[in-house]
């Protein structure tokens, strides 16, 4: 089977169904989005160190990555049409818990953090900003279900957590923002 298909050299692309849209459609974008910090995740993954805690964070995030995939592909459906793997709540209350768990173990925030650390920290805060830019998009999209526009907003504060949570568990201090810059 080829990879490419030249059906959308014209600048336009099949939504799930079939429909064709063009390429900057707010479907296209807002999944694109999905599958850009989805990419981002994986690469936070892929710098974790080989530890015990950062096998079991990378099975979680692998779990938040497959959902991610079946957010795009909701947002890559028709209004009117459905797919068979929808969201459910249990899929943001796996966030929700995943959240307060490896937050147990974080020092309280007393002043703002900047995205940063370590390398796989630094790819989860983009994918974190990256997932805000999914979310603004996917308010556009006509018909959405609602569970898309919650899993992508506790999207970004697991991923924050993630982030925070990989520093703290490789002991690299969060960048702090610094009032006084002269």
């Amino acid at each position: 089977m080829k990879i490419y298909t030249k059906t959308g050299d014209k600048g336009t692309t099949s939504l799930i169904f079939g429909e064709r849209v063009s390429k900057n459609d707010i479907r296209v974008e807002a999944y694109g989005t999905c599958d850009e910090a989805n990419s981002m995740i994986g690469l936070g993954i892929s710098q974790l160190p080989d530890e015990d805690w950062a096998k079991q964070a990378a099975i979680v995030m692998q779990k938040v990555q497959t959902v991610l995939f079946h957010v795009g592909a909701e947002l890559a459906t028709p209004a009117g049409k459905e797919v068979s793997w929808k969201l459910k709540e249990d899929d943001i209350r796996f966030l929700e818990e995943t959240i307060d768990s490896w937050q147990e173990g974080l020092k309280p925030l007393k002043q703002f953090i900047l995205p940063g650390g370590s390398p796989s920290a630094s790819a989860l805060h983009t994918a974190r900003t990256i997932v805000r830019r999914a979310e603004r998009l996917a308010v556009g999209v006509e018909a959405v279900n609602p569970l898309v526009l919650s899993y992508l907003n506790r999207l970004s504060d697991f991923l924050f957590v993630a982030a925070r949570y990989v520093n703290e568990q490789m002991k690299v201090n969060e960048p702090v923002l610094h009032e006084d810059l002269s």
